[in-house]
């Protein structure tokens, strides 16, 4: 016979498992969340190739539907696949030999660019010094040197000794592409494959997923179109003003978009940095650059983001840093690079929960 604690510690039990898990639906989306988490962490390293043409694949499929609405399915899904490789193979053989090499000749130069600033810098606390001190600046720009020379030193050895193998290399360039095209022309084989592996009863699971589509596809086209111009017009106005290492700043500036708040203020260091460096301080070259910059920033956050992300996720700025500084922790770089859209499938699935409550209320109307 069970004791009244006994009792009253399985009924506690019961009653938890039910105002989390009110029905089946609810317990096969926790199953299909929970499998998909292990199947991510324990995996990655294997099937990284798969994950990245997944994503790529989730990409041209809007651009697909575009297509296809004038088209069949198959001369779409061509015509988007040999744009893509189009650009793919420009970013390859076109882009990034431009900017690695410009990559290395700014960490070359990286020291003299640090003096450069530590120089300027040193100068504030004669102009303004009820503001800082001297002593304080020294001991701050050498910590700030000493930073700075580390990171070129590691990302010289890095681009040096190459981020992977040549036989990995070989593998992702070829089988990504192949993968990309697979997953397009074959997306209802395959998703009627996958779908037999689903629990049945997975009403909420579907529900979830058609909002994070919707949501997600809106943030990543409109994120793709933010990378892009927001590079373009870096480029334009760096080269037009002479400016030193313009292909490589133009990427950063839109790579930099990304990473939301936190890569605006990181990549201001290497665009002052380097017309620091190329003009000195108080040149007007450098205000130039410095006003420029500071008028491109103000368009991509005035104009640029509420145009493109009109009917994107709706995350609050905080939910955001939260969630790169989570994400971030536990998956590095990559946690970084998708914490919106986790924190949009977070955002969807606590939305989405079905609870005891809403239930009694139903049966009680």
């Amino acid at each position: 016979m069970l004791h009244n604690n006994e009792i009253s510690s399985l009924q506690f039990l019961k009653d938890s498992l039910k105002r989390f898990f009110p029905n089946a639906q609810a317990i096969a989306l926790a199953l299909i969340l929970i499998c998909g988490y292990f199947l991510i962490t324990s995996l990655s390293d294997v099937l990284m190739p798969v994950f990245i043409a997944v994503v790529l694949a989730y990409l041209l499929e809007g651009l697909v539907k575009q297509v296809e609405c004038k088209l069949p399915r198959l001369p779409a899904v061509f015509i988007v696949f040999t744009g893509f490789m189009a650009v793919f193979s420009y970013v390859l053989f076109g882009l990034m030999p431009m900017v690695f090499s410009q990559l290395k000749e700014l960490i070359k130069h990286t020291p003299d660019i640090v003096k450069s600033f530590q120089t300027a810098m040193l100068k504030l606390p004669e102009a303004y010094p009820q503001l800082i001190s001297a002593d304080k600046l020294k001991d701050l720009m050498f910590v700030i040197q000493q930073e700075a020379l580390n990171y070129g030193q590691e990302l010289l050895t890095l681009s040096a000794s190459s981020v992977m193998s040549l036989i990995s290399v070989l593998v992702y360039l070829i089988l990504v592409p192949v993968l990309v095209l697979f997953f397009l022309k074959d997306k209802q084989i395959l998703l009627h494959w996958f779908t037999g592996f689903m629990p049945r009863d997975r009403l909420l699971s579907v529900n979830v997923w058609n909002e994070v589509d919707m949501q997600l596809g809106n943030y990543i086209r409109g994120k793709m179109s933010e990378v892009i111009l927001l590079g373009a017009a870096s480029y334009i106005t760096f080269a037009m003003m002479g400016m030193n290492y313009a292909v490589l700043l133009a990427v950063f500036m839109g790579l930099s978009v990304i990473i939301p708040y936190v890569g605006a203020t990181l990549v201001t260091f290497p665009v002052l940095g380097v017309a620091i460096f190329q003009w000195g301080l108080g040149s007007d070259e450098f205000m130039y650059i410095a006003i420029a910059y500071s008028i491109i920033q103000a368009i991509d956050g005035v104009v640029l983001v509420p145009l493109l992300f009109s009917e994107a996720v709706n995350l609050h700025a905080v939910a955001i840093i939260i969630a790169i500084l989570f994400f971030g922790g536990i998956w590095g770089f990559w946690g970084v690079f998708f914490a919106i859209p986790l924190a949009t499938l977070v955002k969807a699935v606590i939305s989405a929960w079905p609870r005891l409550d809403d239930k009694m209320h139903h049966f009680n109307m």
